[in-house]
């Protein structure tokens, strides 16, 4: 590396000196967020400065200007933003054809970058700054907040005019508003995303920034104080904006600093430690602490330091997108009236009126005259034809009556009566819950919901903040009930269809997960709410009963489908008995899909809907007095299993040989279809092995895969002599080859051989399964069949999610209710490995696998295994077992 010139290098130790001095006053824990907009300033100051002595040192002629644009000109500069500046030519100047300008360019911004500046330059001539902002919209918004650094300020005052001449205010707003959705669909349309972006996310610093770039362009301010002065924002409104701001400013200031690069995303791994340099520390409930468990980070009730920092932030977030959308709204309504003058109104009723399609308030003082208008507010919304959404005014309106939904606004029966009609409205009830949250009635309403707004989750499944994912279940449950969706899931759909109470489910939607982050058993805290709830809204007690029944048992439809063997006549009779009857039972079916598609795109798959429809359909014949008859089952499933076989031509009685080996089990956990298939494959190798003599020791393994009848995944069937750590190396097998195992029924025949059945995912499989296919059908046999002992299992790598929120590795063993064969239940982060890793274990102590319901959950595992083996019946064995599992878990 070449010496740099003494000059710039004491410039360059200067400004660093400079710089690290104020970034440890940004770092400090006791500056305000007001104070942060002055050091930013300051950062820019100090960047002008080193700016204006290299542009000096390169010794530019007269005519050239040095102009700030983008960030870097409204006059403030983040710690590691880059520097964006733009070198202005005298028009006609071709730097091209001038190799001593070329050289002088060349050599100003390499020494920028000697000097320790992350420089982002153009040059240009003043008509080609013209030309490309009339071309590109993000090239027009950085020159719009050009400053003039140093060089020829005429040149500079002759560029804003033309930039000014050009603009053309309506077009620029339209442009700027759909860059802006744009955006936000990027980032799914919440600000609420468990690692937003505090600068591109909605309700993130862009969110202003676009408002005063529309304001600037129209000539209506370049302030919020400017803005509030023309009536386009409130004083109040503007005051909020600059707290609001300022936060968001100096999160993101410190995100930079902590993590020594350009970083806007609060990630998992800088979460915590930017929560830290606002002094925010874990927050464990007496009661917890007194139980020794105040560094437990997974202990319910306990509040992290990040968790603290996000909820913070999450409100910061919403208020800048309220204000966001009441400005951009205002600024049109502005832009609109200069060209058109007032539009028309139609009155709805003596309060509202219908504002171009916009629900409009008569008065601004509305609310605060009869505060019953406010849920009319959300009730018109669903219920008059044409309205699209709130005025500015009626935005602006409700925004400022926060205080007035206090408790003798939540006991008001009037207002008990119109929240109840809202959530029994045929349409509307969606779009109704999220405008009322996004608002901030929802929370004012309903004090419980208030504790949980921006509310993380640190399950490793759940992608939403609490209130977000109850409003998507909500979403999900209305779905249900809207043809135009019976597409995607039919049966929901069905079901949806013959039922008579929607506002049923959708209340308990609205409760299931309610009492979140409050210590204790959520399910129960949240059926004590809505069984508050209810009483107080005058719901029937016999509604009452199963909404409250619905919020307490949520989560149990799921773990039954998951993690217990829906084979087992006892399991859905005891699930039967829980539910007591059909309406009961398609309630919680409803909730239960809507809630694990809820969760996060990667929780749901057709594996586990159909896992929960076998578990619907099972308990409903169970409900209507047919107990399953073990005998009875058997012979229906044979019977059917025949009739496709004899589809496929297969010789008379080829069957038998198969069948004659297979017990009572077998035919009770395989439907028709699955039994009909493994015949097929394996039926001509057991005539092939007769015929020729050969030993049902040395028989070939049969491999044969095709893809799931669920509609997601492979098949996969194996049929071999069975060994002790079979299950091992088909787990090893498919880990290597990056499928994940979803579902994994063990079987062992009389004569001594292994029917298994596994369901397995590839993100690839969608495009070549045929090669998929033939590769397992193949490359699983010979891992089968080789002798080598097991190898050593991977340590896979961690994600960044469970790494900052690890859980604790959970191990359950015990004896299942025939004391026939013993449950295993395990959980942990995942990582690749760690199935084999379990299986490995299990081989080592000759246990035996009869079924595996592999549950992963976003990035956490929750697997079943029910197996047997003599070590279990040992209590020094099982502590070893046990004692294995749980470091493999924790590798």
């Amino acid at each position: 590396m070449s010496q740099l010139p003494d000059e710039i290098a004491l410039w360059r130790q200067e400004y660093r000196d400079e710089k690290a001095r104020l970034s440890a006053t940004l770092l400090q824990q006791g500056v305000a967020p007001r104070g942060v907009r002055q050091v930013l300033r300051q950062l820019a100051l100090s960047t002008d400065r080193l700016l204006v002595r290299l542009w000096e040192k390169a010794g530019f002629e007269v005519g050239f200007s040095l102009i700030a644009v983008g960030g870097f000109g409204r006059g403030e500069l983040f710690p590691h933003s880059d520097v964006d500046v733009l070198v202005l030519l005298p028009d006609g100047t071709q730097v091209e054809r001038d190799d001593s300008l070329k050289t002088r360019i060349e050599s100003f911004i390499g020494s920028c970058w000697d000097a320790g500046l992350e420089i982002g330059s153009s040059v240009r001539t003043m008509d080609e700054c013209v030309a490309e902002s009339s071309r590109d919209v993000t090239i027009q918004t950085s020159l719009l907040e050009c400053r003039l650094l140093t060089g020829s300020r005429t040149a500079f005052r002759a560029l804003v005019s033309r930039l000014g001449e050009a603009m053309d205010p309506k077009a620029f707003f339209v442009a700027k508003t759909l860059e802006m959705r744009q955006r936000h669909q990027k980032f799914e349309n919440t600000p609420y995303a468990l690692e937003p972006n505090c600068k591109e996310s909605p309700g993130g610093l862009r969110d202003l920034q676009i408002i005063l770039w529309v304001a600037k362009a129209a000539g209506l301010g370049r302030t919020w104080d400017e803005l509030a002065r023309k009536g386009l924002a409130t004083p109040l409104e503007a005051r909020q904006i600059k707290a609001n701001e300022a936060l968001l400013s100096l999160i993101r200031s410190r995100l930079h600093l902590i993590s020594g690069r350009r970083e806007d995303r609060l990630v998992f791994d800088l979460q915590t430690a930017v929560a830290e340099s606002f002094g925010y520390k874990a927050v464990v409930p007496p009661l917890l602490a007194s139980e020794g468990t105040r560094n437990a980070p997974n202990a319910r009730g306990t509040k992290r330091a990040s968790e603290q920092l996000m909820k913070r932030y999450y409100w910061a977030a919403k208020a800048v997108a309220q204000l966001n959308q009441i400005l951009l709204l205002n600024i049109e309504e502005r832009l609109a009236s200069d060209e058109a003058g007032v539009r028309p109104m139609r009155p709805i009723n003596e309060r509202f009126f219908d504002k171009s399609s916009m629900l409009e308030v008569a008065s601004d003082d509305l609310y605060v005259q009869q505060p019953h208008a406010i849920l009319e507010t959300f009730l018109l919304y669903q219920t008059t034809v044409g309205i699209k959404g709130f005025s500015a005014r009626t935005l602006r309106a409700l925004y400022n009556a926060r205080p007035i939904m206090n408790a003798r606004f939540r006991n008001d029966p009037v207002n008990r009566a119109t929240f109840l009609s809202i959530l029994q409205q045929p349409e509307g009830i969606t779009h109704a819950m999220r405008l009322m949250n996004q608002t901030s009635v929802l929370g004012r309403y309903l004090w419980v919901f208030r504790n949980i707004v921006g509310q993380m989750q640190h399950d490793l499944f759940h992608v939403y903040t609490v209130d977000q994912h109850i409003l998507m279940v909500l979403r999900n449950v209305r779905r249900f009930f809207i043809a135009e969706h019976s597409h995607e899931y039919p049966f929901c759909s069905q079901l949806a269809s013959g039922w008579d109470k929607p506002w049923i489910l959708y209340v308990a939607a609205l409760f299931h997960d309610i009492a979140k982050g409050r210590g204790g058993d959520h399910s129960e805290l949240g059926a004590r709410d809505v069984r508050t709830f209810c009483r107080q809204h005058g719901i029937a007690r016999e509604d009452a009963r199963l909404i409250e029944f619905l919020v307490s048992e949520h989560l149990t439809m799921s773990r039954m489908a998951q993690k217990e063997d829906l084979s087992d006549p006892e399991v859905i009779a005891g699930f039967a008995r829980r539910v007591g009857n059909e309406r009961y039972l398609t309630a919680l079916y409803l909730l239960t899909v809507a809630d694990i598609r809820g969760t996060s795109p990667k929780v749901w798959n057709a594996w586990k809907g159909k896992l929960l429809e076998d578990l619907y359909r099972y308990t409903l014949r169970a409900l209507g007095g047919r107990a399953p008859d073990p005998d009875a089952v058997v012979e229906s499933r044979k019977r059917e299993a025949l009739s496709l076989l004899a589809l496929h031509a297969l010789p008379h009685m080829a069957h038998k040989a198969l069948w004659d080996t297979l017990d009572v089990s077998y035919f009770m956990r395989h439907q028709a279809d699955d039994i009909a298939w493994h015949t097929r494959m394996i039926s001509r190798p057991l005539a092939l092995r007769s015929q020729d003599g050969t030993s049902a020791d040395t028989s070939p393994t049969v491999v044969r895969a095709r893809l799931s009848p669920e509609g997601e995944g492979l098949q996969v069937l194996v049929y071999t002599r069975d060994q002790s750590d079979l299950f091992a190396r088909i787990c090893g097998y498919f880990d290597n080859a990056g499928f994940s195992i979803l579902e994994a029924r063990i079987h062992t025949t009389r004569d001594g051989h292994a029917l298994d059945s596994f369901q397995v995912v590839s993100p690839s499989l969608s495009e070549h399964y045929r090669e998929l296919v033939a590769m397992v059908e193949k490359n699983l046999a010979q891992a089968i069949d080789v002798s080598n002992p097991l190898p050593q299992p991977t340590k896979g790598r961690l994600s960044r999610r469970v790494k900052s929120f690890p859980i604790a590795p959970r191990v359950d063993l015990r004896p299942d209710e025939k004391a026939q064969h013993w449950l295993l239940n395990v959980s942990a982060g995942d990582r690749a490995g760690l199935l084999y890793g379990i299986a490995r274990v299990l081989a080592e102590h000759d246990i035996s696998v009869q079924l595996a319901k592999i549950s992963t959950l976003g990035e956490r595992v929750e697997d079943t295994f029910l197996i047997s083996g003599p070590q279990l019946q040992v209590n020094k064995r099982q502590i070893q077992i046990e004692t294995r599992l749980l470091e493999v878990l924790a590798a």
